[in-house]
């Protein structure tokens, strides 16, 4: 900290200090803006500007700034660390005043500039992103857009992450989500992965509940009341009527719709939905596929069910549920070894596992050696928190879920839409 510099730290636990004496942020003020007010009264006592040192000990930032008495913030550069955050200014570049003569040249055929596509950048600046968390974002709202340090290593890796959700795709794909244990987060997997794949993709992904034993996955999307209130067209409903359905808007109306994605509910009906057959569901699939680039099909607890062979061959890429229990992680194990040994050991190789700590397991279960083990079988290993929202087995809300659960689910999704390209 430079001799001279108020101390401005962020702490867990929401304390705000300034100069080492706790603030009490208005109702309504972010610390950021509320510590800035602080250090501008400072600025207007003293006749000078405030240098400032900030410490987010929540987002693990530091930055340091001026703040001048009418309350406005400018960063200060050349400090460690300020390389990456400092505005990159491409310098000016002015014409000599009186430049030599040159003897005449031929004059060169003129080329039309029209539909140039890099004319627009002479003359446009590109918009630096805009930080969004932490003290970055905090500055850059403070001051109205003056003082943007760009986006944080943080954001810069939401940003990518969207980037690889978002990413355009040719043709139809088709992930199947599965696992040898019921309970352990397959459904609320296919929900929360697909509903960030609604939000960031241009494209409306579909999700198809296949469980035989009366999946719950539009209920999980919809919640239960919602759920009753609807019209209660399943899965089997469309493989009645199949002929019939020639176009989406026909199709649409035997869905449902959690915001953006869009669903076709699993049969209630034991009897019904366990006699799903391979062919039905290939039926199913090739109609989906027509109207969708992004399909998830959320399958049963099992890997034998006559149904799966109708999902395992039309299968892009595969997400395998597991959980912390160690009969959860065995069986996980167990489905890749199976389906290896089966035909399909492209698919276990590039097979993304998530283990989900939905039951919170005793401090007895090494989780490190479960995730290191079921990451040798696999493409990718990705774990999601403990989350009440998730574990209560209602309707999962991306506004409710834990952040840690959020980016698992948005990792998931990027895992995915990576498969497919």
């Amino acid at each position: 900290m430079e001799l001279g510099a108020t101390r401005v730290e962020v702490f867990a636990d929401g304390k705000v200090t300034v100069g080492g004496e706790t603030i009490s942020p208005p109702e309504g003020i972010d610390p950021y803006s509320a510590a800035i007010d602080v250090l501008a009264q400072y600025a207007k006592s003293s006749g000078a500007p405030v240098l400032a040192d900030a410490i987010d000990h929540v987002k693990g930032q530091a930055g340091r700034f001026h703040v001048h008495p009418d309350g406005r913030a400018e960063a200060v550069t050349g400090f460690p660390g300020a390389a990456e955050s400092a505005p990159a200014q491409a310098p000016e570049v002015s014409a000599p005043a009186q430049a030599p003569r040159q003897p005449a040249a031929e004059p060169a055929p003129a080329s039309p500039p029209y539909g140039s596509a890099h004319l627009e950048t002479q003359f446009v600046r590109p918009d630096r992103p805009r930080p969004t968390s932490g003290i970055r974002g905090a500055l850059y709202a403070a001051t109205g857009g003056f003082v943007n340090l760009g986006p944080s290593a943080k954001d810069q890796d939401e940003a990518e992450l969207e980037r690889r959700i978002a990413r355009p795709l040719s043709g139809s794909f088709n992930t199947a989500i599965l696992s040898l244990k019921g309970g352990i987060g397959k459904t609320s997997t296919t929900v929360g992965v697909g509903m960030i794949l609604a939000e960031y993709r241009g494209d409306h992904p579909c999700a198809i509940d296949a469980n035989p034993d009366s999946g719950d996955l539009a209920e999980r999307a919809l919640g239960e009341m919602l759920y009753q209130k609807v019209k209660p067209r399943t899965i089997t409903d469309i493989v009645r009527d199949i002929g019939h359905i020639t176009s989406l808007t026909t199709l649409t109306d035997y869905m449902h719709h959690a915001n953006r994605l869009h669903l076709v509910a699993g049969e209630q009906d034991p009897a019904l939905s366990d006699a799903l057959t391979a062919a039905e569901y290939l039926k199913i699939k090739q109609l989906v596929s027509q109207y969708y680039s992004v399909t998830l099909t959320d399958c049963g607890t099992g890997v034998s069910h006559p149904a799966m062979a109708g999902v395992l061959p039309e299968a892009t890429n595969l997400v395998i549920a597991s959980g912390y229990a160690v009969s959860g992680a065995k069986r996980a194990r167990n489905t890749l070894q199976w389906l290896a040994d089966h035909g399909y050991e492209n698919l276990a190789r590039n097979a993304v596992v998530v283990v989900t700590d939905k039951d919170q397991v005793s401090s007895r279960v090494n989780k490190r050696a479960i995730e290191e083990h079921l990451g040798d079988f696999c493409r990718q290993l990705i774990t999601v928190p403990h989350d009440r929202g998730v574990a209560d087995g209602d309707r999962i809300s991306l506004d409710k879920i834990s952040a840690g659960t959020r980016r698992a689910y948005k990792e998931i999704a990027a895992a995915i839409v990576d498969g497919y390209v």
